[in-house]
């Protein structure tokens, strides 16, 4: 007997030592990076030309989902995001203005809590960067009670709002108080430059942390405005990209198409997506060239930000017992916005703001702060504080290389994010630099993060009864595990709604507002049409019930039903 219990004790304190080093590891810092009307191309990792060192790096060391979806559009991303739940159930449906129904209330709801209120219950410090963009009360008087420092964030700096000049971004914050980046005392860089400033606030955070809360892991949220409208960038950015666009949309979408197919992003039998427009057709070329020069140039600099963070996690020894997530909140813009020429003069009589003087108008501002008009359209190359357009529908459909649709829709141009995950303690080595097809989508990203960290999600919070989460957590497929996911995963925003479910997806049109309608719904084979080229819907009516059936009940249950708008 003594001799078995002699060979049974090294097993037994292995088991207690490996039990205790788990009870006493440290959760890790979770980091959630997300980029704004991007396409699914735009990244080197994924297929992109574009110089992103920074995330190919994170890329090549951890893994990418390569079937992961958003909400079609920002603020619903957003509210589904930070909540874990649909986007409806989190009461932003649509946008932030507020239609007297449950979903459609434009502010994030009480009856959820944010990613940060549950981090920070069990222990971490939450520090957010950049935009937040689910409150309609975007006043500096307020009522601020769904900001961020409301809603579980430590430290904040960014903007409310959801777009605006990225050399004077309106509804700038510090905490709870409006700033502008001339009166800010704590952040005074020698060019304001706001996708610099978010980047650089947030390695700030990261360096107080250091010193005020050594012993507690961190969460840090950084939604960069990047590449949002207007096309905004510095000159030695910009630089870099001339000349390489100057063949127009074809050249570019087809390397595109080319690299997504090798990296096995896509499967061999997915097809290249209809194009639109017709560069031979496009009127004042160099503009639109610069106009992607400079959206380059964007996604350019907000990579070498993320560098800049992730070094300062590095610097502090952290970095291997940090999960940072990147993905993007909606598929690239094909909206018209900026696009064209003022019918009336620009006034010239604008006076300069001054340090302390807030925007008054800011879709788009009318004037520079130093007093200038800002114009709109071919009348100015984009780039500097003085223009303010949007890329084109044309580069929309290269950015979203090789998908139907844009931004607003729930075709696959709409909803398709890349997600690179890294944790260089949490991700078995041999899935480095692979590929992970599992279907995902946003409202996985906060199981996900409270599973890590080992913390349970509530079900009161501050007085308020909470929803049960809605995803599943990710983790393991970081070992390489199927997700436990039962049931399908639904969309809609502005009545473009689809099901995904399985192999399957059904997906339709729909047009918002005062004529509201929607088109019939059309039928897709994912595992060989990702594209969506090949509408089976005639083929195979019966499966079209099915799902069409399965969203109707999911459309009234997440507060989709009832709609603030009567169809005809």
């Amino acid at each position: 007997m003594l001799c078995i219990l002699m060979k049974m004790l090294p097993f037994t304190l292995s088991f207690l030592f490996a039990a205790l080093s788990l009870l006493s590891a440290k959760p890790p810092n979770i980091v959630i990076i997300m980029g704004d009307d991007m396409g699914f191309s735009d990244i080197g990792c994924y297929g992109g030309e574009i110089q992103t060192p920074t995330l190919d790096k994170l890329a090549a060391n951890g893994l990418r989902f390569t079937q992961f979806y958003n909400a079609a559009r920002c603020c619903p991303t957003r509210a589904s995001l930070l909540s874990g739940m649909y986007q409806h159930q989190a009461g932003i449906g649509l946008m932030t203005g507020d239609s007297k129904l449950p979903g459609y209330r434009g502010e994030l709801g009480r009856d959820v809590v944010s990613i940060a209120e549950a981090l920070g219950a069990g222990g971490y410090r939450n520090y957010m960067s950049g935009k937040w963009h689910v409150t309609r009360h975007v006043r500096p008087q307020g009522p601020k009670d769904n900001w961020p420092l409301q809603r579980g964030f430590d430290k904040f700096y960014g903007t409310i709002i959801g777009a605006g000049s990225f050399f004077d971004p309106a509804t700038l914050c510090r905490g709870n108080t409006f700033i502008t980046p001339e009166n800010d005392k704590e952040y005074q860089p020698d060019i304001y430059y706001y996708t610099d400033a978010i980047s650089d606030n947030a390695v700030t955070f990261l360096k107080e942390h250091a010193e005020e809360s050594p012993d507690k892991p961190v969460f840090l949220y950084l939604p960069y405005t990047t590449a949002h409208w207007p096309m905004h960038a510095l000159p030695k950015d910009i630089a870099k990209y001339k000349g390489k666009y100057d063949g127009g949309y074809d050249p570019v979408r087809a390397a595109r198409f080319k690299r997504v197919k090798e990296m096995g992003l896509v499967k061999d039998s997915v097809k290249l997506s209809n194009r639109p427009d017709d560069w031979e057709r496009a009127s004042n070329k160099e503009w639109e060239i610069r106009n992607m020069e400079v959206y380059a140039a964007m996604i350019d600099n907000m990579d070498q930000g993320i560098g800049r963070v992730v070094a300062e996690f590095k610097r502090q020894g952290t970095l291997d017992n940090t999960l940072i997530f990147y993905l993007q909140d909606n598929g690239a813009c094909a909206e018209g916005f900026g696009r064209y020429k003022s019918k009336r003069p620009y006034r010239t009589d604008y006076k300069p703001l001054g340090k302390d003087g807030f925007q008054t108008k800011i879709w788009p501002p009318m004037q520079t702060r130093d007093g200038r008009p800002v114009r709109n359209g071919p009348d100015v190359m984009a780039g500097p504080a003085d223009s303010f357009t949007g890329v084109s529908r044309g580069w929309a459909n290269v950015s979203n290389t090789p998908f139907r649709e844009y931004k607003h829709f729930a075709h696959e141009g709409g909803i398709s994010t890349p997600l690179v995950a890294y944790w260089p303690k949490g991700i078995d080595p041999s899935l480095h630099g692979k590929l992970d097809h599992q279907p995902g989508h946003l409202i996985d990203l906060m199981p996900t993060c409270l599973d890590v960290a080992g913390i349970p999600h509530p079900k009161e919070f501050e007085g308020h009864k909470i929803q049960p989460l809605e995803g599943v957590s990710l983790s393991p497929a970081f070992h390489g595990k199927k997700l436990g996911r039962k049931d399908a995963l639904y969309f809609d925003h502005h009545l473009n709604g689809a099901i995904r479910d399985g192999q399957w997806k059904l997906v339709r049109y729909g047009e918002a507002g005062r004529d509201a309608k929607v088109r019939p719904w059309e039928l897709f084979d994912m595992d060989k049409d990702r594209s969506e080229t090949n509408n089976l819907a005639k083929e195979l009516p019966e499966k079209v019930k099915e799902l069409e059936a399965k969203w109707e009940e999911w459309a009234v249950r997440a507060k989709v039903k009832p709609w603030p708008w009567k169809l005809k």
